[in-house]
């Protein structure tokens, strides 16, 4: 199974690390992972991550500004993709066709491939812009799974609301998620 990673520059680069990782720790997935300029500044501000220690959780990186690599075709086969945490910028340009960058292309590989596409929106508050774009993808099957923090599983730690974000990511992909609590009702 391959899966495109797309990290952008909104606030939450670690949503991007945990996700890597649990798909590293199910042994069965290839990552392709693509940053922007933006999310390895990010990062640099928001952990103690290098970019290499990010980078060496994906089987393969990509360059944000080659158009040229293979995530861009739609030859290339994958199972979907998932950006986290997706900016508005990019999650504008997706919404309207504008492959400006790898990041972008790719998603839009998804969307005329009927491929799943998954975004983590970062932004607070949304605009009708922000709103209105959201609702033109959801319309076109792509999926808002935005980073909002679950309390009916008493999180303990950041930990814990890392992991329940995490899980309801994979559960889009249909992968299991072991680190999270679910509802029990």
């Amino acid at each position: 199974m391959d899966i495109v990673v797309g990290v952008t520059g909104a606030t939450g680069t670690i949503y991007a690390i945990h996700l890597l990782k649990a798909l590293k720790d199910t042994g069965t997935v290839k990552t392709h992972l693509i940053m922007s300029d933006w999310a390895k500044e990010t990062l640099a501000i928001e952990t103690d991550y290098r970019l290499k220690d990010v980078e060496d959780l994906a089987d393969f990186v990509y360059d944000n500004k080659n158009l040229g690599a293979k995530t861009s075709s739609g030859s290339f086969v994958t199972e979907g993709m998932v950006v986290v945490p997706c900016s508005m910028k990019t999650l504008s340009a997706i919404a309207n066709g504008y492959d400006d960058n790898l990041i972008s292309r790719s998603a839009g590989v998804m969307l005329k491939e009927g491929r799943r596409l998954i975004l983590s929106p970062r932004e607070s508050p949304l605009s009708a812009i922000h709103l209105e774009n959201m609702l033109k993808l959801s319309r076109q099957g792509v999926r808002m799974v935005p980073p909002m923090p679950a309390f009916y599983n008493h999180p303990q730690n950041l930990e814990d609301m890392i992991n329940h974000h995490i899980m309801k990511l994979l559960d889009q992909l249909g992968l299991e998620y072991s680190q999270a609590r679910r509802w029990q009702g």
